[in-house]
């Protein structure tokens, strides 16, 4: 390392997605591996990345928000430099790099992997060889890690701006998964959240077939690794294989994420998703009755544009005859150069606050009843960390996902550790959080 680069101190700012969240920290173990430092703190370093979303509006608003205090940060002498990466770098780069030329690099996805490069470039230092290793440094809290098996998108939706960002859909080699996989393992981590913009397509692109079972079952066979959590799954790629799979295999978690966006046969196609109400409802109907211990999260998208309010109590009827486990709903927003952006009779922003409020209503109720539903029973628990604001341990089961779905607050008894598989009892449910006590 240039005599010029020694005791300079790297902080990053993750905002985004699981897969943008990869993406850096993997670029964070490059700069380690360098012999950089890298800091929790952005008051504490000389340099700072914002790893940046660019999917929907307020994405947008939030990068560009921490962007402009980084720059005030340097601005006060307070930073050297600035550097943007994700989402919105690679997508607005060229029209970022005039409005905000405080930044010192806006990163595309090829300078991720030349992330040393660039900041040697920065600072005039001559051009240095480095190791090739793999490493990642983690970013989240607990004993989970994300495991992003492919990027971009090939499905081709109408209000998604993903394929334009990221491309079309490439599975990564299914060896160099495992590889990865084992690393997180002796790292510590005992449970791996596979991510993808579509995880149900994994293996198509490359290997000419469905291969996501395939990788599945290597992945169960690494030691360390006890609970493995597929987001996100296509309802049309849910297949019987799939789901039976899941269902018998001890290290699969007994959940799914599957975004289904609405139920409306008129809408649906307009989307350009590929399963139609009925079919849609089917696999709904097969997962309640034929697989009850697979809890169900989905995703909706309200005001979507010719939505009307018939359209809309039809999406509420569903979501009270469905019961889902967890849902989450989003307005639509107008985002250039997607086909519905073009798209004649876009509602109102102040309807779509309105079915927005009325949803989340709804599924809350429907969550909270399946919640204190669980009150009494035993559930085995990872603890993720510690609090110690309320001198608790805070979890998830197999049936939440970390950081998506309500925790879990465990009342410490003095012999367990972050990291530890508890068996716990749920005694209460505050409306965010289950409370437990170890058994």
């Amino acid at each position: 390392m240039d005599e010029r680069l020694k005791n300079k101190k790297i902080s990053a700012i993750s905002l985004g997605c699981d897969k943008n969240r990869v993406d850096l920290e993997k670029m964070l173990f490059r700069l380690s591996d360098y012999g950089f430092e890298i800091v929790d703190d952005v008051n504490d370093a000389n340099i700072v990345i914002v790893n940046t979303c660019a999917f929907i509006s307020p994405a947008k608003k939030e990068a560009l928000e921490n962007i402009f205090e980084m720059c005030l940060l340097k601005e006060k002498g307070k930073l050297e430099k600035v550097l943007v990466s994700g989402c919105l770098a690679q997508r607005h780069r060229a029209e970022l790099q005039k409005q905000i030329p405080e930044v010192d690099q806006f990163l595309s996805v090829q300078d991720n992997e030349n992330i040393c490069e660039v900041i040697e470039k920065l600072y005039g230092v001559p051009q240095s060889k480095h190791k090739d290793r793999f490493g990642r440094i983690f970013t989240n809290r607990g004993s989970y890690a994300y495991l992003k098996i492919a990027d971009g998108c090939s499905n081709a939706c109408s209000y998604c701006t993903i394929p334009r960002i990221k491309g079309r859909y490439v599975s990564f080699d299914m060896d160099a998964l495992v590889d990865e996989a084992k690393y997180l393992a002796k790292n510590g981590v005992k449970e791996l959240v596979l991510v993808a913009q579509d995880v149900t397509r994994y293996g198509e692109d490359i290997y000419g077939e469905n291969r996501l079972i395939d990788l599945c079952k290597k992945l169960c066979k690494i030691d360390g690794i006890e609970w493995i959590r597929l987001h996100y799954a296509y309802p049309e790629k849910t297949t019987d294989e799939l789901l039976e799979f899941i269902a018998r295999e001890k290290k699969m978690c007994k959940y799914l994420d599957i975004p289904l966006q609405h139920i409306d046969d008129r809408i649906l196609t307009s989307m350009r998703r590929r399963l139609n109400e009925e079919k849609t409802r089917k696999l709904v109907k097969k997962l309640k009755e034929k697989y009850p211990q697979i809890a169900l999260r989905t995703t909706f998208i309200v005001g979507y544009p010719s939505e009307t309010h018939a359209d809309f109590e039809k999406l509420c009827d569903f979501l009270k005859e469905s019961k889902f486990d967890y849902a989450g709903f989003f307005p639509y927003y107008r985002e250039e150069n997607t086909p519905s952006y073009f798209m004649d009779k876009q509602v109102r922003e102040f309807v779509k606050k309105l079915r927005l409020k009325k949803v989340q209503k709804i599924q809350n109720q429907i969550a909270s009843n399946h919640a204190r539903e669980k009150i009494g029973q035993e559930f085995l628990a990872l603890l993720d960390f510690f609090d110690e604001s309320k001198g608790v341990f805070v979890g998830h089961t197999e049936f939440l996902s970390p950081t998506v779905d309500f925790g879990v607050e465990i009342v410490d008894n003095g012999n367990v550790k972050v990291g530890d598989f508890v068996k716990v009892r749920f005694v209460d449910f505050d409306g965010e959080n289950f409370k437990a006590t170890i058994v």
